[in-house]
């Protein structure tokens, strides 16, 4: 069947994730679209602004979208759009969406509110999006434009949680005497959401990890602390090492609190919160340079999108892109779903991305790989690439974690495999099952162009008041990169120049006199918070842009901060420095690329 005969058809019929009733305006996209970054909590505006919903206001719309990308924050938006009457009244998507689903059944669970969340087949979801415009009735897995008469009313605030069918998945004691309350009421309700979300996965029982790093101590509104607060008033205490993200504000330091006091407050109540639950005071977006990183095939539970990937792809442990609020849930049950992954065959990769002619130029530097992270999230915003050609270069653990960043800000995937350099490529063969069905995408270096533009939105000559470096944190050999590349120059007066990075690697740069060097330079020291989550009056608004060496940082920064972005290497953000203003020059080695191919 065609897809026009499908349009005309008065019914389609999905899953429904989360059941209710709903209608509304239809708002389609076929892009992806990450919630956190890409939507104001608060106005339920569409910020990012490399988005064709650029500027849509979600509330009381039915969204239709394939599916999520970027950030595990987006959980957390879901929740203060639901909590503050702005969310969706219903949101449907073309493949499963772990994340957004995932605030839905907090809010629930939690709150008691709710909305329609529904799948559909792709050539369903394709012939809805030729709806966009039109007013749709949503009633649990359906879909239509005309109404439902025995619908009922989604669930209301006061109202018994959901029902839940446990015959599907196969529990052990322990996760009974969870369920019962035996071991506490947070842990009961923890232990609802984590099997609600085993059920959205198909996965059939539960496993034991050995720690979890959380990502909801941002504060992103008052939904979040309301969480939060809600478990430890449940007597909430975690079960398994739990080590915290970034928060909102610089404790240690104090050199960044909120835009207000009211916001500092919150922002530090929450990370006390978490901490009183019994989270490790870590605050990086960064776990992997900690001593406690989880070692090859070791089975942990990660929130936090680059910290994820490269958890999986470059470290080799196993983790899930956990959505925020489910880290927590899965701490204070040390249960988690054994699904995605965590197992073997879900690690493998479905695209090859073959990257032509690298030996053919010369000069790349660390620019190179936030680029074709980004391309190749592009490329395969939903499945696990491995990628070819780039053996060569040698790729240190620094640039992976550029890589990755950029790589998870567009792509839903979990990881990535770089074959002889990740520890699950050593061939391409490893990477890939035996049986499964791949496709192949060639990348010439000439097609980072598209990229390297979209990442530099400021005009040609636009002065530059911001260099922002560590999105995610800064690593200690990073540090030692900047201070070598500063030594003996002069940073312009007009320009501040600021390093995000976590507590443990601040202190070795602080040991080995590098932190005093570089503020002598010029350099400003952020711990506990990451660029993300900085605005007024750290970034002040004005008509100069900011720079940056982060591709995550530059897709964001614009709809975060209103500002526009240069995007370069370490060596390009010094000199811009040291100048005052950049240039949308392109790169040496890609100037090289596009020479050599004509263009």
């Amino acid at each position: 069947m065609d897809n026009t005969s499908r349009v005309n058809e008065p019914v389609f019929c999905g899953t429904a994730y989360v059941k209710g009733c709903a209608a509304g305006i239809l708002l389609a996209s076929d892009l992806e679209l990450s919630l956190w970054g890409g939507v104001e909590p608060q106005t339920s505006e569409v910020i990012d602004r490399h988005h064709p919903l650029s500027g849509k206001i979600l509330s009381d719309t039915i969204l239709a979208i394939p599916g999520g990308r970027g950030s595990c924050t987006g959980s957390v938006v879901i929740l203060e759009l639901l909590l503050n009457g702005k969310a969706p009244k219903a949101i449907l998507f073309e493949r499963r969406e772990d994340i957004l689903t995932l605030g839905v059944i907090v809010a629930e669970e939690i709150f008691g509110k709710t909305i329609p969340v529904v799948m559909l087949e792709p050539a369903d979801f394709a012939s809805i999006l030729k709806l966009n415009g039109e007013f749709l009735h949503v009633a649990d897995g359906h879909v239509s434009t005309q109404g439902f008469p025995n619908s009922t009313p989604p669930i209301s605030i006061g109202q018994t949680t959901a029902e839940m069918d446990l015959n599907y998945i196969k529990l052990s004691d322990l996760d009974r005497t969870i369920l019962n309350g035996d071991l506490g009421d947070a842990a009961r309700v923890a232990m609802r959401i984590v099997l609600r979300f085993a059920d959205l996965l198909g996965a059939m029982e539960l496993m034991d990890v050995t720690q979890v790093h959380v990502d909801g101590c941002g504060y992103n509104g008052p939904g979040c602390l309301a969480f939060a607060e809600n478990l430890r008033g449940r007597g909430g205490r975690v079960r398994i090492p739990t080590s915290l993200n970034s928060i909102s504000v610089d404790k240690l330091l104090r050199q960044v609190q909120g835009p207000s006091d009211e916001f500092t407050l919150a922002a530090e109540r929450l990370a006390d919160t978490y901490m009183e639950i019994g989270a490790r005071p870590t605050f990086t977006c960064a776990p992997y340079q900690l001593d406690s990183a989880p070692k090859f095939g070791e089975q942990v539970a990660w929130a936090e999108s680059n910290a994820v990937v490269y958890a999986n792809s470059v470290l080799g442990a196993r983790t899930m892109k956990y959505p925020d609020f489910l880290d927590i849930c899965i701490a204070l049950t040390g249960r988690a779903p054994r699904g995605g992954p965590h197992v073997d065959i879900n690690r493998k990769a479905t695209v090859v991305v073959g990257v032509l002619n690298v030996r053919r130029v010369s000069n790349i530097d660390d620019s190179f790989y936030p680029l074709l992270g980004y391309h190749v999230g592009a490329l395969a915003p939903s499945e696990i690439p491995v990628i070819i050609g780039i053996e060569s270069l040698r790729p240190t653990n620094d640039d992976m974690k550029a890589f990755g960043a950029a790589f998870a800000t567009v792509s839903s995937a979990p990881m990535f495999h770089v074959v002889g350099i990740t520890p699950e490529a050593t061939t391409l063969e490893a990477a890939l099952t035996e049986d499964s069905d791949w496709r192949r995408v060639d990348v010439h270096l000439r097609d980072l162009l598209r990229p390297w533009e979209e990442l530099n939105s400021a005009s040609a000559g636009q002065s530059v008041d911001l260099i922002s470096l560590g999105n995610p944190h800064f690593s200690f050999d990073e540090i030692r990169a900047l201070n070598d590349l500063c030594r003996g120059r002069k940073k312009h007066k007009d320009v501040a120049m600021m390093v995000t990075c976590g507590r443990t690697v601040y202190a070795a740069a602080y040991n080995a006199g590098m932190v005093n060097e570089l503020e002598q330079f010029g350099v400003r020291f952020i711990t506990d918070t990451c660029w993300c989550m900085l605005g007024d009056p750290t970034i002040p608004r004005s008509q100069s842009a900011t720079m940056t060496n982060s591709g995550k940082y530059a897709h964001y920064g614009p709809g975060l901060t209103g500002k526009s972005f240069y995007f370069g290497s370490i060596d390009r953000c010094v000199a811009a420095a040291c100048e005052g203003i950049s240039t949308k020059d392109r790169p040496r080695w890609l100037e090289e690329a596009m020479t050599k191919s004509g263009e």
